[in-house]
């Protein structure tokens, strides 16, 4: 088909398409004009030969170069690094500054800034005045051995580090960021609470940040450094973290100050002893690890970010044990590592170090209830999760805070795949009013909980008592254990031999009861008692302990865990006894 010719003047056929402004009719009139080689006398002026910048602005007269670009590279000299002065006050105080602490925390030269020019939006009490860029948080990505991680570390030298609704906001971006990429995020805290300037919209601002935190949750392992002041609802986000470190004297953690309880109720204390780390890590059992300055509290998150998966769908990197500690090693010394006499205590600490691989143990709130020991270690270069009693404080019974921190550790590997394993010398619970009264009932219905709920490999290792409800509580098999172990000198029963005693045998002479106390041990507490009934799969010889279990995890690492969740009722979750 061809085309249709251009009748009339070119002014009529473009009036015909419609309004159209007059100079731009007569530039397009122009252009056709010269394309199809009108009458009409169009000069055309020859581009001039440009090589450079200078040359080109020299030919048209004109400053060419990108301002923008200048003034970028002037606020980036100026913004991103740290002030001399402030960072010399902050050294005095024993602190490192937020850019400082990132490049110790990630792998040299791999930190990449987000957010960096962003600044607050509060016109008032003079804050106009004072906007700068990335308004006291510096929010990026960056590697730890290798592994992307997320991470915020909050800057106590631009206003106090307070949280205005936009430094939130960067939070809260790197938090998606993290769970949107499949990554650990680590927040380091410095902060002097919420930016009273900005009112209800720094109260937003936490909230927005604590249901990230709760969305997170399970999700991608979330990891909280307090390094300085941390008060207020500040102090909820790193509660909803997995692990919370601490740095002594310089951090602090308290919903209400010093001057806020004197007021109310008279009571004179210290920022210290009211929220210190010391408090906190061995008292209310918020801290997890506690550390003595900055570079160690830094040094610690990357030892504890080795043994962690980067989300819930990956599994934790492998370490190959060390040649001289294969996987079959056996160590005679834990034949006999268990003293002859039932009530004589010994540091579960000790089984743990001769069992998993190098003797390296990343233990979890080392000072808080250390009558149960948790913490990370591996097996044959896989990562599991260590719990214990531990006789040597408290004989190893557990109360309040034992079922709770154990809780709270097991759903966390659950969560993130990673086995766990128990090690059982437990007498019961702790007797008392105090524990009645507080909840002890409660408290440790949770431990049972998160046992029974966990889908992960469970290995657990009798190694001397495990008594009465307690017994039930530490992974036994009817809590869906996988493999259970006892030792020879394991004693499972309802109670002790003298305790059982007393009560079935009343009115009988000392001699008499202690002979119905050898009959009791013999009938009841041998451990053949509960293989007989399969309540134990094996009774194995000290020794063999890391070999049997390193076998284990071998065979369990196939173990459908969706198979034994679809065949559980199905509900919206379950009613944990909180």
């Amino acid at each position: 088909m061809s085309a249709r010719p251009l009748t009339g003047t070119l002014e009529n056929t473009f009036k015909a398409i419609g309004s159209v402004p007059t100079d731009f009719l007569r530039i397009c009139i122009a252009s056709i004009r010269h394309s199809r080689n009108f009458s009409s006398k169009v000069t055309v002026h020859e581009a001039p030969k440009i090589v450079n910048l200078d040359q080109a602005e020299k030919a048209y007269g004109v400053k060419l170069r990108n301002r923008f670009a200048e003034e970028y590279r002037d606020i980036a000299e100026n913004t991103f690094k740290d002030d001399p002065k402030a960072s010399a006050r902050q050294h005095q105080r024993g602190k490192l500054t937020a850019r400082e602490r990132l490049q110790v925390l990630l792998d040299p030269g791999t930190f990449r800034e987000y957010d960096g020019l962003v600044t607050h939006r509060c016109d008032q009490f003079g804050m106009q005045k004072n906007r700068v860029a990335g308004d006291g948080v510096v929010t990026g990505i960056g590697k730890i051995n290798g592994r992307n991680v997320c991470v915020f570390a909050q800057d106590f030298l631009v206003v106090g580090g307070t949280l205005s609704q936009t430094h939130a906001q960067k939070i809260c971006k790197i938090l998606d960021r993290a769970v949107d990429a499949g990554v650990p995020v680590i927040g380091l805290n410095d902060s002097g609470g919420a930016r009273i300037q900005e009112g209800v919209d720094a109260l937003a601002g936490y909230a927005e940040v604590f249901k990230r935190n709760v969305l997170s949750s399970g999700v991608v392992p979330q990891i909280s450094v307090i390094m300085g002041p941390c008060a207020g609802g500040a102090v909820y986000s790193p509660a909803l973290t997995d692990f919370v470190f601490m740095v002594k004297d310089s951090a602090h953690m308290f919903l209400t100050g010093p001057e806020v309880v004197r007021s109310v109720t008279q009571e004179q204390v210290t920022q210290e002893e009211l929220g210190g780390a010391s408090v906190h890590s061995s008292r209310s059992g918020v801290a997890h690890v506690v550390s003595n300055d900055d570079i160690e509290a830094l040094s610690q998150v990357r030892s504890l970010i080795s043994y962690l998966p980067s989300s819930w769908k990956d599994i934790a990197p492998n370490v190959p044990p060390a040649e001289t500690d294969p996987p079959t090693r056996e160590y005679p010394l834990l034949d006999r590592i268990v003293p002859a006499d039932p009530n004589a205590p010994y540091d579960m600490h000790e089984i743990i170090y001769r069992t998993v691989d190098s003797g390296e143990f990343f233990e979890i709130h080392k000072h808080f209830a250390p009558n149960v020991l948790v913490g990370f270690s591996r097996m044959n270069g896989q990562t599991v999760g260590i719990v214990g009693n531990n006789p040597a404080s408290l004989a190893g019974v557990l109360d309040i805070n034992a079922s709770v921190k154990a809780a709270r550790f097991v759903r966390f590997c659950d969560a993130f795949q990673i086995p766990i394993i128990t090690f059982v010398d437990v007498p019961g619970f702790l007797p008392g009013t105090a524990q009645e009264y507080g909840g002890i009932i409660r408290h440790g219905a949770k431990l049972l909980y998160a046992y029974a709920e966990a889908t992960v490999p469970k290995i657990t290792v009798i190694t001397r008592k495990a008594y009465g409800g307690a017994y039930c509580v530490m992974s036994s098999k009817q809590l869906r254990g996988d493999v259970n172990y006892a030792w020879p000198t394991a004693e499972v029963a309802v109670m002790g031999a003298k305790g059982a005693v007393e009560i079935i045998f009343r009115g009988l002479t000392e001699e008499q009861k202690e002979k119905q106390v050898e009959e009791y041990e013999k009938e009841f507490l041998s451990p053949m008692v509960s293989a007989r009934r399969g309540y134990i799969d094996e009774i194995i010889q000290p020794r063999t302990t890391r070999k049997r279990i390193c076998e284990d995890l071998v065979l369990l690492a196939n173990k459908d865990e969706w198979s034994i969740r679809e065949a559980t009722p199905q509900k919206k979750h379950g009613n944990i006894p909180l």
